[in-house]
């Protein structure tokens, strides 16, 4: 036994190093999800929380008697976005002999996936929770139970790696460091785990990081020991309520304390243990009901060309996935028949892009022209009515400029009046039977413009007032400063906060001749990102701010770098 002791550390000392493992590498932090029928429907919700939580790899438990193509979507949107996906299965059964072909099952289910898979849509490895412990047979003959195990575990990893080349981890207790291979006094069954597996979940259920049993100390034995195999440990903690043994969970402390002992873990154990890889937390349904929201914040364009959804819908959302883009305002031609736009509607909507039907015209401020926006509203209506729920458009945003009529310079406050009467009604329908959100576009300057007979009522203010959200066209190519980005929405800010209304912000990217400050086009995308990065940092505490969008589509999709 001690010769095969020495081969084991041998050879994972030199499988180490021939894979690179470093601990410089890109730290896991990791999440279970236990509950399969999430990804049909909660896509793009739990990719979102990932992202947010810097999420990058997930054990997704698997239900052989699903499809392969029920996983796909999932699997490529979370690839896509960084996110490894390892099937994860297990039963405290799974340790015992007579078990082990449910072990080599999904195995050879992942085996199969990946077969038939394309290249985007790889599972990366098999993941398994075995917790042997919780059998009777455990206190009856506990070396029998761990030879089993240890039976099962080799099994497992042999024909994993037989064809394909795919990592097998598990979870581990913190506590089989004090725990020894049968008649190998010698050696931890958490050193053999380790030896064998390509990384272990160390389960250091505790909810401080410091004392005699804190996670630092619970899991030095095992750091150690991994260290000496070059393997990688994830260290995992708790945030599910445990009655009686609060100790083990974050579940009363709260996510953001959880959140600050982990962000202290790199830094305590990564210093002195390259095996150490990252975090996990456990789980997934727990952790996002007990994490604080977070307020998404929106990041947009304007589609004009109502043809594209309908000849390019593919490149649109290509492009909408590089740029993390969540909201389209799409012109819609309301010749076109409903299932013209379903498709791509629903599987925007599949990848966390809101659409909202776009429509204007200068002249839909005046009274005479109200029918013209009625149709878009009843439109969109019949629309939603006409096909399935993720396919529905969520609002209707306007753009509506009547100032660049001749009748704005000969009677603004008639326009006005009519602008007004017009928006009321657009609401009123688009409400009627209907749960759409109505927005419109408004230059900046606006709030210096009263409503006609109040002079005290700026009419930007009314304007949000009436609407769900604003988006302002603060057409600058700089952030901070006196005239820039910051400076020209903060009073349109502080009503949409005194209102309870969201507010967006618009940048232009088409070539302007209004001046060299008020298009990005000279500038490129990557200054563009800088300038919207400030806005964001600045206006970020603001209850009202709601996010970014880019005029327009085309115009950003051609932009210099």
């Amino acid at each position: 036994m001690k010769d095969l002791r020495c081969y084991l550390l041998l050879f994972c000392l030199t499988a180490g190093f021939l894979v690179g493992f470093s601990s410089q590498e890109t730290p896991k932090k990791a999440t279970w999800i236990w509950q399969t029928e999430l990804i049909e429907t909660k896509t793009a919700e739990i990719l979102t929380f990932a992202e947010e939580h810097g999420v990058n790899l997930i054990y997704l438990r698997i239900d052989p008697q699903k499809t392969y193509s029920y996983y796909r979507p999932f699997i490529r949107e979370a690839n896509a976005a960084g996110i490894e996906v390892h099937a994860l299965g297990g039963h405290p059964l799974w340790a015992l002999k007579e078990h082990r072909e449910r072990i080599l099952h999904l195995l050879d289910w992942v085996k199969n996936y990946n077969r038939a898979a394309g290249s985007d849509e790889q599972i990366k490895g098999v993941h398994l929770d075995i917790k042997p412990y919780l059998l009777p047979e455990w206190n009856e003959d506990k070396p029998s139970v761990l030879s089993q195990w240890m039976g099962n575990i080799e099994a497992v990893t042999s024909a994993a790696r037989k064809d394909v080349q795919l990592e097998v981890s598990a979870d581990l207790p913190v506590w089989l460091d004090d725990t020894f291979v049968p008649d190998d006094p010698e050696m931890t069954i958490s050193k053999w785990m380790i030896s064998k597996l390509d990384h272990i979940t160390l389960l250091a259920y505790r909810n401080a990081i410091d004392g005699s049993n804190g996670i630092a100390a619970l899991v030095e034995n095992e750091l150690r020991e991994a260290d000496e195999l070059a393997k990688p440990v994830i260290i995992a903690v708790n945030i599910k309520e445990i009655p009686g043994e609060e100790h083990t969970s974050f579940f009363d402390a709260g996510a953001e304390e959880m959140e600050r002992q982990l962000a202290l873990l790199p830094e305590r154990l990564g210093s002195s243990h390259p095996s150490y890889a990252g975090n996990a937390v456990h789980d997934y349904v727990n952790w996002s009901k007990r994490a604080p929201v977070k307020k998404k914040l929106k990041r947009g364009t304007y589609i004009w060309q109502a043809e594209l959804v309908i000849s390019e819908p593919e490149k649109i959302l290509a492009f909408a996935k590089s740029h993390k883009i969540n909201l389209l305002y799409v012109r819609l031609d309301l010749q076109q028949p409903y299932e013209a736009y379903a498709e791509f509607v629903g599987k925007a909507a599949a990848a966390g892009i809101e659409v909202h039907a776009l429509g204007g015209h200068p002249g839909w401020a005046l009274e005479q022209n109200r029918d013209r926006m009625m149709k878009l509203v009843h439109y969109v209506q019949a629309y939603n009515n006409s096909v399935e729920k993720n396919q529905q458009f969520r609002g209707i945003h306007l753009d509506i400029e009547p100032y660049v009529l001749p009748d704005w310079y000969e009677d603004t406050d008639s326009v006005l009046r009519q602008w007004m009467d017009n928006i009321k009604a657009f609401v009123a329908e688009a409400k009627q039977a209907a749960d759409l959100e109505v927005s419109c576009d408004l230059a900046f300057w606006l709030d210096g413009t009263s409503v006609p007979g109040d002079p005290d009522t700026s009419f930007s203010k009314w304007m949000i007032q009436q609407l769900d959200h604003i988006t302002i066209m603060a057409f600058r190519n700089y952030a901070g400063g006196r005239g820039g980005i910051v400076h020209l929405v903060e009073e349109e800010i502080g009503y949409a906060n005194e209102l309870g209304k969201e507010l967006i912000v618009a940048v232009e990217m088409k070539q302007s001749h209004e001046g060299e400050f008020v298009s990005f086009y000279e500038h490129g995308k990557a200054e563009m990102e800088r300038q919207l990065a400030i806005v964001t940092e600045q206006l970020g505490k603001q209850p009202s701010y709601g996010g970014n969008v880019v005029h327009a589509y085309d115009y950003w999709k051609n932009a210099k770098e």
